[in-house]
């Protein structure tokens, strides 16, 4: 028997659904009760979340089934529906036995379409279908979708819950930080009892989520766009086999998006500035590096770093520029990655509206993201000397606060005056990339940021903004984007149309556009190249995360994935090379 339902159940109608499917009498001529599939659309909508602090849910990555009771072990298959067609039923037993029979999992099969769901056991088995489609912008993978289907469908306290991932090679690392992110680590949840009960006396037990992979034949199936952008493939990325190598990359990354979307989700109260150093400190010991290079306070003053000081100097901890390098043997090319980290944005004394200012804990999203990058590439032995440049600070409101009309002078030496002490995080970039530049002689910068609001409405709550001084360089970065599932668009570069914006009479410029419809992002962007110097022989790249660094109330970690493949050439991973766009001399 298929029980369907066109749309998702109210919540009473969700209790008379399951209280009639257990006392209605069982005709055994027609199969044991598990010949029951209720039809959920909608990804899991009305699937009961669990309520568990997902800070205690460790999520690790495996190639293969093993053997599990979906009574005991729940489990979700998931994947295009295409994908999850070619499974038999000898393929999945072993997950699915002795609740499910081979009757009722083909019965499911026949019922998911794109975009669908069904249960095939009671709060213990479903599978859920990715979109058919997807056009040339999105990426193959459907991560973004597929982040969704794992967020709604986590929906027992069971220790131990699996997820059944069904996809191509070339979709892996993409799907498993899509996953990653649906499980956010970052919870101060004193139990895990919902609200207007009382809290539970013990912390919230471990649960293990484990991700297995099934890889299916890499071939254009229906609904793939013509162009799926991602350019040739190697042939690493049409095998149906991942080596313990290949899923060490896969979660290192995911791990690393998750810490990274921890820094960004934890309150400035707790990951303050010298917080943020110390998580810093940490990764370094752990990685096996040298100590990282601190600038703090008065120094940064000293060292004309007026972009950095002049917006930290207020807080009641003093700002800081941090510096990780990784240097590789023999290494030719020097690489670094500058993240805006202001731990919190009041926006100065332009101070943000009330309902504008929460959520700015999440400001560091660029910082975060550059930390994980880091630690997930230097894992896989670079080829290239690699540094990690944070920018930290706290834009806070006081006596020392900058105010509109001062002037402060960056490391680049160039003189700027405040128009708005809300345009902060590039003043703190700015002082980061000629860090970069002129200490780490690095020749090809990468900065990374939640910058401008303006972005949103530029690109979109999925796309990042991008901007480059190097047109290859920019096309290898939008096409990492849709292999690595953290997507990007190109922004205009047109410093002779744009930097005019910036004009002042008393200072070599302002920090604030004159004209805010005139390609905001794009105008940010060329204010932090201004200070490199448009005449800049290296490689530079912005990239404007502001919109897809959140999904509601929760930080992604974007910035992890892409950067890792987007520089992946030059690594000895055997699976980035495969995903990476290029190398930095092609």
């Amino acid at each position: 028997m298929v029980r369907e339902t066109g749309s998702a159940p109210n919540q009473a109608d969700t209790v008379t659904f399951w209280r009639g499917l257990w006392s209605e009498p069982v005709n055994h001529s027609e199969g044991p009760r598990t010949e029951v599939v209720a039809v959920r659309t909608t990804y899991f909508k009305r699937l009961r979340v669990c309520r568990m602090s997902s800070s205690s849910v460790n999520v690790k990555f495996r190639w293969g089934l093993t053997t599990s009771d979906p009574e005991q072990q729940p489990v979700l298959f998931v994947g295009q529906a295409s994908h999850l067609n070619t499974l038999t039923w000898q393929d999945v037993r072993c997950k699915l036995e002795p609740r499910v029979t081979e009757e009722v999992w083909k019965r499911g099969l026949s019922v998911v379409t794109a975009a669908e769901a069904c249960e095939l056991w009671p709060r213990g088995a479903s599978l859920a279908a990715l979109p058919a489609r997807r056009s040339r912008h999105a990426a193959p993978s459907r991560a973004h979708a597929l982040s969704k289907i794992v967020r709604a469908a986590q929906r027992t306290s069971a220790a131990e819950e699996y997820i059944v991932l069904v996809c191509r090679k070339r979709d892996v690392l993409a799907s498993a930080v899509g996953i990653a992110r649906a499980v956010p680590q970052y919870s101060a949840r004193s139990a895990c009892a919902p609200l207007g009960t009382p809290p539970s006396p013990q912390p919230p037990p471990h649960r293990d989520l484990n991700v297995e992979i099934l890889l299916v034949a890499d071939e254009k199936r229906e609904g793939d766009s013509d162009d799926e952008g991602v350019g040739p493939l190697e042939p690493v990325l049409m095998e149906q086999t991942l080596t313990d190598e290949e899923l060490g990359t896969v979660q290192r990354i995911a791990d690393m998006t998750r810490l990274a979307a921890r820094i960004t989700d934890t309150p400035a109260n707790i990951m303050h500035v010298q917080a943020f150093i110390e998580e810093a400190c940490k990764l370094a010991k752990e990685l096996d590096i040298p100590e990282p290079t601190i600038i703090q306070g008065e120094e940064l003053r000293e060292r004309g770093m007026g972009g950095i000081y002049g917006v930290g100097k207020a807080a009641s901890r003093p700002p800081a520029l941090v510096s990780l390098s990784y240097k590789a043997p023999g290494a030719t090319q020097s690489v670094a990655w500058v993240g805006k980290g202001i731990v919190y944005d009041t926006g100065g004394l332009s101070i943000k509206a009330r309902s504008s200012m929460v959520g700015m804990k999440g400001d560091c999203g660029g910082a975060a993201a550059v930390l994980g990058a880091f630690a997930a590439m230097v894992r896989e032995r670079p080829t290239v000397d690699l540094h990690a440049v944070l920018c930290l600070a706290e834009n806070a409101v006081g006596p020392d606060s900058t105010r509109p009309d001062d002037i402060h002078q960056l490391y680049s030496g160039r003189t700027v005056e405040i128009n708005n002490t809300d345009a902060e995080g590039r003043l703190v970039l700015s002082d980061g990339v000629v860090y970069a530049q002129r200490d780490l002689k690095a020749d090809t910068i990468v900065d990374i940021a939640t910058l401008t609001g303006a972005q949103g409405t530029a690109t979109g709550k999925y796309h990042a903004g991008v901007l480059s001084n190097c047109a290859a360089l920019e096309r290898r970065c939008v096409r990492a984007g849709l292999r690595s599932g953290e997507l990007a668009h190109a922004l205009p570069f047109a410093p002779e149309l744009h930097f005019t914006e910036f004009s002042s009479v008393v200072a070599d410029m302002k920090n604030s556009v004159a004209d805010r419809n005139n390609a905001q992002p794009s105008c940010a962007g060329l204010f932090i190249l201004a200070h490199l110097g448009f005449d800049f022989r290296g490689a530079w790249l912005h990239i404007d995360m502001a919109a897809p660094a959140h999904s509601g109330e929760r930080a992604t970690g974007y910035g992890v994935a892409l950067l890792n493949v987007l520089f992946g050439a030059h690594t000895n991973s055997r699976l980035l090379r495969a995903l990476a766009p290029g190398a930095l001399n092609d």
